[in-house]
């Protein structure tokens, strides 16, 4: 079943003009399926806070058939926001004291544009750790992406992020480790998923953890990883949400900055997304901008809308199997009230039955 519009935030109009369907709430009481409560912890800045939600929406509602989802977006008081941005989070987002007054069967984190190693120091630190605390006793399972898994993996496993030599930027192949693992299941034992990131938690760091690595790439590293008890939580490295033009504004916005002087070098292509002609196309782009700013003439116009054709998806399928494959879980093994956890009989050290329990203190130590 889609998802349900049970408020008027944009995004749902967005999604319906794209295709995807999207179900009023008055034809939703009508019948007779499951609801999914799916919170939405949006973490990103004000320039890619819209756009992140409707990509987090669209692979929530393209990725399984089972239930009718209710996606319910919150952000944090830390994080800074202009008035245009907090307008729109006033009136279309939930806050966290609602969500947790209500429930939710399943979280999503989103990533936040940091660079630096340690994120102990950003304002969002201290309202993050209350967020996953309070899911990890009340919520069927978290799937955090990107800065939230190093976030998470930073003050609840102990694993600092490492600075990268040089910016994991692209789409990379990667392999599946574990077939077995449900959340895998009929997915591609290949595939590929796109990248942005200036640091890195290795597959070292996961598992000295006791964390299972699912999927890694040997260029981008690990992708995903689970809980050590294999569900209450999920780890995404990569962006796997990503629509197909995402890695091509983040290039244009790269192009920009070198324009106005915000960084030194001219940035260089995204790993495996233009292919030969697109490339030209934008080496030839680069040579007139440096003409132009050497001459002091304003640089050409970003050849958008000839590289948008060219540009392929090769991750999306295998992101809505995984997302799928999740949200299948969780309909199985959450409570259905959504301010419980579990069902009776789910072992909640042991949700999937995988054999995987957590390790004792003792047996970390």
């Amino acid at each position: 079943m889609p998802i349900v519009a049970h408020n008027d935030l944009p995004t749902f109009a967005r999604l319906r003009a794209e295709g995807q369907q999207i179900l009023d709430p008055d034809r939703a009481l009508q019948q007779d399926i499951r609801e999914l409560h799916i919170g939405l912890l949006n973490m990103m800045p004000d320039a890619a806070l819209a756009a992140t939600e409707r990509q987090f929406f669209r692979l929530i509602g393209q990725s399984n058939q089972i239930a009718q989802f209710y996606v319910h977006p919150f952000t944090l008081d830390g994080l800074e926001r202009g008035p245009e941005r907090r307008a729109y989070i006033d009136r279309y987002y939930e806050s966290f004291e609602q969500i947790r007054a209500e429930g939710l069967d399943a979280l999503i984190i989103t990533g936040a544009n940091v660079t630096g190693p340690d994120l102990s120091h950003e304002p969002f630190w201290q309202p993050l750790i209350e967020v996953v605390d309070w899911a990890y006793d009340n919520v069927c399972s978290t799937l955090c992406s990107c800065l939230a898994t190093h976030a998470v993996m930073q003050f609840r496993y102990g694993q600092r992020r490492q600075p990268l030599p040089a910016k994991c930027w692209g789409v990379y192949p990667h392999r599946v480790l574990v077939r077995s693992h449900p959340l895998v299941s009929d997915v591609n034992t290949r595939f590929d998923v796109p990248h942005s990131r200036f640091n890195d938690i290795g597959r070292a760091q996961f598992e000295s953890a006791g964390l299972h690595v699912l999927a890694e790439s040997e260029d981008a590293g690990v992708h995903l990883a689970v809980s050590p008890d294999g569900f209450r939580q999920v780890f995404f490295q990569g962006h796997p949400e990503y629509d197909i033009i995402s890695l091509l504004k983040e290039y244009k916005r790269e192009v920009k900055g070198f324009v106005s002087g915000a960084r030194a070098d001219y940035p260089p292509f995204p790993g495996n997304y233009f292919g030969l002609q697109s490339r030209a196309i934008l080496d030839e782009h680069r040579d007139q901008t440096l003409d132009a700013l050497e001459q002091g003439r304003e640089p050409p116009a970003f050849p958008e809308d000839h590289l948008i054709p060219r540009l392929h998806n090769t991750w999306h399928d295998t992101a809505e199997g995984v997302v799928g494959n999740w949200m299948g879980l969780i309909y199985q093994v959450t409570n259905q009230d959504r301010r419980q956890t579990f069902m009776s009989h789910i072992d909640p050290d042991d949700p999937l039955a995988l054999g995987w329990r957590p390790a004792s203190s003792a047996e970390v130590e």
